[in-house]
């Protein structure tokens, strides 16, 4: 019975191994050619309020990846009004990804939780609809925690999109990474691109 209960046991392992290495696979992007754009889209954290321009987060991806990042940010701007406004920013820049961070207006207000969820899936199937793929960044709900809702890891693993969930907290917690209580400065919005340029390059679009 020993050697049939070892090799039992051998076949376990290597199905738990399989397994663990499934769950542990990170979402994959397309190649982005030398020429592609992508969109950055979403409210003050992306228009980079605390910062000049040139030192907004998009500003600083497109320096660190070598492609054009439009930024489309609208301060104060809630996910209904973001999901009204995308479709005319994809069909005016026809990015090849689209870099989402939306959400934090509507915790601010106080608004529903599950309507901000529904909302940011409806902008990923937008964009998906037109062939463009996504990267989601997930915005701090207010509190001592500062974490992002947990929606926005439940949505990422939904459509298997890669997924940023610690930047914009660890931004939060630093007096010297931000300009007020929720807007990163200059500093805070490289550290910002740093981290969605190394997640670019583990999924594999640079």
């Amino acid at each position: 019975m020993w050697p049939m209960t070892r090799r039992s046991l051998g076949a376990l392992l290597v199905v738990l191994a399989l397994l663990a290495a499934g769950c542990g696979e990170k979402a994959k992007l397309t190649p982005l050619a030398p020429d592609a754009v992508l969109l950055a889209f979403g409210d003050s954290l992306t228009y980079g309020t605390g910062a000049s321009d040139s030192e907004s987060y998009p500003a600083q991806l497109e320096k660190l990846i070598g492609r054009r990042v439009v930024r489309e940010g609208v301060p104060g701007e809630v996910s209904a009004s973001g999901l009204a406004r995308l479709p005319a920013a994809l069909d005016e820049h026809r990015p090849r990804l689209l870099l989402l961070c939306h959400g934090g207006n509507d915790f601010l207000r106080r608004l529903p939780k599950e309507k901000a969820a529904d909302n940011l899936r409806a902008m990923i199937r937008l964009a998906k609809a037109r062939g463009i793929e996504v990267l989601l960044i997930g915005t701090p709900e207010p509190g001592l925690t500062v974490t992002p809702a947990a929606f926005y890891s439940e949505i990422a693993k939904e459509f298997a999109i890669p997924y940023e969930g610690d930047v914009l907290g660890k931004i939060l917690k630093d007096g010297s990474l931000k300009s007020d209580q929720i807007h990163p400065n200059a500093q805070g919005y490289r550290v910002m691109a740093e981290r969605v340029a190394e997640l670019l390059k583990r999924a594999g679009a640079i």
